[in-house]
């Protein structure tokens, strides 16, 4: 693949499959073309206007002055498909399945019950699993913050949150009163201290372990072709990407494409 400026062809990965199109269309986003085009329909569509979550993926880019990968969660119906040049995309299903082997991730939120309904589930699952790539062994602190922007109707998020802590390397059972302590913690005599034993759904050595291994690897012919990056490279080494304000103009023209069905031709002095 040798990259041309004046070329019509869009390159990208999807779960390590190389996608081509031509005259690819500025309007279309990320979640429509996953779901419509490529059939990869995990990544649910919500609410259309990236406040859910429940289109959460992961996009790795590869920065050829600093030679470092880096991946972030991002939500797919605000991603325009032709930001995507150069990019590799992760959705839930390039993680693992049933016919495969399941993630360490999606083992832990189904037994940990963090699933009802299940709509929000491949979000939270990949906003859990793109903070796992940047950091194997979270903080609690780490874990809230990422799951701030997946919204869920049916669980409370207690267990969504206990099956993400089971990835810290020290973690409480309940962090009382938001004090980040255990009850058990306390200095109490035994017969009182069983009666106020919070019981666990599951041990940690019941789950499999995470393999940073295992995981997808970067593909190796977006490495080479350094050439092959488009906008999104704007946002540099330690800047997080809706920090990027040719980003955010990026995600505000589709909202309005997607939200309001106002056509780009429309707005294009903007």
């Amino acid at each position: 693949m040798s990259p041309s400026k004046e070329s019509d062809e869009l390159i990208f990965f999807v779960n390590g499959k190389k996608v081509t199109e031509r005259n690819a269309d500025p309007e279309v986003n990320l979640l429509f073309y996953l779901r419509k085009v490529i059939r990869l329909t995990g990544t649910k569509y919500g609410c259309g206007g990236g406040d859910c979550g429940a289109c959460t993926v992961m996009i790795s880019r590869y920065d050829p002055i600093s030679k470092r990968i880096s991946h972030f969660s991002a939500t797919a119906c605000l991603v325009p498909i032709c930001s995507l040049h150069g990019a590799a995309v992760t959705t839930v299903e390039g993680i693992g399945s049933t016919k495969t082997r399941i993630h360490p991730v999606q083992e832990r939120i189904a037994k940990g019950h963090g699933t009802q309904c299940g709509f929000c589930t491949p979000g939270m699952v990949m906003s859990i699993y793109t903070l796992l790539r940047n950091h194997p062994e979270p903080s609690t602190e780490q874990i809230m913050e990422t799951l701030g922007g997946n919204l869920c109707r049916c669980t409370g998020y207690r267990p969504i949150v206990e099956s993400a802590k089971s990835f810290c390397p020290s973690s409480t059972c309940c962090q009382m009163n938001g004090e980040g302590k255990c009850c058990l913690d306390e200095e109490k005599n035994e017969p009182e201290r069983k009666n106020s034993v919070c019981t666990k759904l599951y041990e940690k050595k019941e789950f499999q372990p995470l393999d940073p291994t295992q995981e997808l690897i970067f593909p190796p012919e977006l490495m080479v072709c350094s050439g092959l990056f488009g906008f999104m490279m704007l946002a540099r080494e330690g800047t997080h990407p809706p920090a990027c304000p040719q980003l955010c103009l990026c995600f505000y023209l589709l909202l309005w494409v997607t939200l309001y069905y106002v056509a780009l031709q429309s707005i294009h002095s903007f």
